[in-house]
């Protein structure tokens, strides 16, 4: 499972590398801060169960934050 928690950051780096490269920088830098996060949670040999309620409460927040931006920041389409 830490392994699985290393692929997110390299997919999470590639999407900011991406971004970035789109001249996206906010959204690149998110991502790189997520891909450091995956990384280190990677390296620090939790047991499974942790790794699996870890991954639940990123989910959680990152929908939770998703969700708010899209009704209450972003403008109603026409």
């Amino acid at each position: 499972m830490a392994r699985m928690f290393r692929v997110l950051g390299f997919f999470t780096l590639t999407i900011g590398l991406m971004a970035f490269a789109g001249d996206l920088v906010e959204m690149a830098l998110l991502f790189f801060l997520q891909t450091a996060f995956f990384v280190i949670l990677g390296y620090l040999k939790f047991t499974e169960r942790t790794y699996i309620l870890l991954f639940w409460a990123y989910m959680i927040v990152t929908f939770t934050g998703f969700s708010y931006w899209t009704v209450f920041h972003m403008g109603k389409p026409l």
